[in-house]
């Protein structure tokens, strides 16, 4: 019976010990991320519009293109340093004096033009890994921010321009 008892309290000990492994929380990457070094002091030259990049990038090619962070209602990828950008020539809802638009950054009053006027960004480390951090908290940015993004393109078959972001400049209103 003793030895009974020994091992039921060595399982417990066992269990308890395993219960607890199981309950460590890994540190999340988003608290140790510097968005500094992702944050452009100056704004660089030889920006396009988003229209222009989508039709002169070639892929694996350094390019700098400029827009403002919107295309829908949620422009951001939860969790990611990745969002959408539009191109400047195309007005969000709030540019429209009288529009009431409650989400003027997702172009509702463009959406004919939006497929061929957006990028998507990803801000990537120095590995090419996208970040894993809000970009909204990593840049300090919200929609309709205009910023001006410098990496290497990513196209695909159909067209879309995604730009792998080395640095991000922020224009002030």
């Amino acid at each position: 019976m003793k030895k009974f008892v020994l091992s039921l309290s060595g399982l417990a000990m066992l269990l308890a010990i395993a219960g607890c492994s199981q309950e460590t929380v890994e540190p999340t990457e988003t608290a140790s991320v510097d968005g500094s070094k992702f944050q452009l002091s100056s704004e660089p030259n030889g920006a396009l519009n988003v229209i222009q990049a989508r039709e002169d990038a070639e892929d694996g090619k350094d390019v700098v293109l400029m827009g403002r962070i919107g295309g829908g209602a949620n422009p951001w990828i939860d969790g990611l340093a990745a969002f959408t950008i539009v191109d400047d020539s195309l007005r969000a809802c709030s540019d429209i004096p009288g529009d009431s638009c409650k989400k003027p950054w997702d172009y509702c009053c463009e959406t004919p033009k939006l497929p061929t006027s957006t990028a998507l960004v990803k801000v990537v480390d120095e590995d090419g890994e996208l970040v894993k951090a809000d970009a909204s908290e990593l840049l300090g940015v919200k929609e309709l921010s205009s910023v001006v993004v410098q990496g290497t393109a990513e196209r695909d078959d159909d067209g879309n321009l995604t730009v792998l972001a080395s640095g991000i400049f922020v224009k002030k209103k």
